[in-house]
């Protein structure tokens, strides 16, 4: 058979310039049970359609759930904003800046000179009278050296008198 008109309608396919009737044409062509064997590759594409219209049809209620959910009204809850959630941001940043503070502080102190720190301690030392306790890295070595002026004092009993 010649299939002259078959192949004019697929090249104007290709090129898009078919009409409707004539896509039509090709799709009948081609749900034929017999066709070329050059053709058959063309075929799925041609009956495509006539599948996906059977299987794939949304129902009714699919277009009344739509619908309904259009027509919905939709509630809007308005949000209050209290003075404290408004301060929240400097409530934070007020506690960044005094732990950063701290910390700075805390640094600066722990690494002062070690002179700095000797003579502290030996102001520290002479103002205590009497027994020292550790005061300094050498503070063990001059108090064992030291000779205590603080004499027992014996501890009297005091009883208590009743009226």
């Amino acid at each position: 058979m010649d299939y002259k008109y078959i192949d004019q309608l697929l090249e104007r396919y290709w090129n898009g310039e078919t009409t409707l009737e004539e896509e039509e044409i090709l799709r009948a062509f081609f749900s034929q049970i017999d066709i070329p064997r050059e053709m058959e590759a063309f075929r799925p594409l041609f009956l495509y359609e006539q599948v996906e219209r059977k299987s794939n049809k949304l129902g009714d209620e699919f277009d009344d759930k739509v619908f309904a959910a259009i027509d919905e009204p939709t509630t809007v809850k308005a949000h209050t904003v209290t003075l404290a959630t408004r301060l929240m941001p400097l409530f934070r940043a007020a506690a960044i800046v005094a732990i950063i503070l701290t910390l700075g502080n805390a640094a600066q102190v722990a690494f002062n000179n070690e002179s700095d720190y000797n003579a502290n301690m030996a102001t520290v030392e002479q103002t205590v009278q009497g027994t020292t306790v550790a005061l300094a890295k050498d503070s063990t070595v001059v108090d064992s050296m030291k000779q205590s002026n603080l004499q027992a004092t014996p501890i009297e009993m005091v009883t208590p008198t009743t009226n």
